[in-house]
């Protein structure tokens, strides 16, 4: 191995193929990105070099509002990280106690992760429907008819109501990465702290979860940036409304570049995506190392 790490010819030939994805597959992409948001084209003509404009009018434009859409997604990753990751970690934690029907169970979790969003968005869109859909249907079956309403229609609960099957899609895969992290830990370490008297919510406080810190970290990252360039489970269930209530950075690009036609708009808040995205990677990375320290 040492003779390998050595040879300078084995280490450019063992990296190549994987840069060479890399650098064709995000690098690039990324570049012309930078190169068409930095243009003022329809995706047909020849553009306009117009420098920095499209991302001062992104966030100086009244209609477009971007600072509210990031809002939006900020408030998905906030709902990410203190709903979803706790409800996955408890659900790890608990199957990974050896319940009866472990396996089973670890199963059904993870089949909504396996089924295409699409398919999802169309079953909460009947689940969500004012007139048959069961929440609806459900409340008026105990009396509460005051509290049905238009969960996809209404500004107030359209982003929530787009939250929930983000939840259930996703809960699952999280759940899964817990859980094996768990698995990992080696039974010395539970069986010691066993005989030191540490048991249930002490062996998940002071073993469990610390040790688990790293697939914590990789939760966090995948939930957070996740949440800022979601945008399929968004784009069938409201497409962004009503009225940018549920609107997104990455439904926003779509109408912009699709829509309207301007893909040079749309490149820029592409770039906005990616820095935001790349940006709280590093930061929550840093935090976790922290708090390993």
């Amino acid at each position: 191995m040492d003779k390998v790490m050595k040879n300078k010819t084995a280490i450019f030939l063992f990296m190549f193929p994987a840069t060479f994805l890399f650098i064709a597959i995000i690098g690039v992409p990324i570049f012309m990105s930078v190169h068409y948001s930095l243009l003022d084209w329809n995706g047909i003509t020849e553009g306009t070099f117009i420098g920095f404009q499209n991302y001062i009018e992104l966030f100086k434009s009244p209609s477009i509002r971007f600072v509210k859409v990031i809002g939006n997604a900020f408030l998905l990753a906030i709902l990410s990280v203190f709903i979803q990751l706790p409800l996955a970690l408890w659900l790890a934690i608990s199957l990974a106690r050896g319940i009866k029907g472990e396996r089973f169970f670890v199963t059904i979790f993870f089949i909504p992760v396996l089924i295409s969003t699409v398919v999802i968005g169309q079953l909460w869109l009947k689940i969500y429907n004012p007139q048959y859909g069961i929440i609806n249907a459900g409340l008026r079956a105990i009396g509460f008819d005051h509290l049905t309403r238009t969960w996809l229609g209404d500004q107030k609960t359209a982003l929530f109501a787009v939250f929930v099957p983000i939840l259930w899609q996703y809960v699952g895969y999280h759940m899964l990465l817990m859980y094996a992290g768990i698995k990992s830990i080696s039974s010395s370490i539970n069986e010691a702290a066993m005989i030191d008297g540490a048991e249930g919510w002490q062996m998940s406080k002071y073993i469990t979860i610390p040790l688990l810190k790293p697939v914590l970290q990789v939760c966090v990252i995948f939930a957070v940036t996740g949440s800022l360039k979601a945008f399929d489970l968004i784009y069938v269930l409201t497409n962004g409304g009503p009225a940018h209530a549920s609107e997104v950075p990455s439904t926003l690009m779509v109408s912009m570049i699709f829509g309207r036609n301007r893909y040079g708009f749309g490149s820029a808040i592409a770039i906005c995506i990616i820095f935001l995205c790349f940006f709280f990677a590093i930061l929550i990375k840093k935090f976790f190392r922290t708090e390993v320290e």
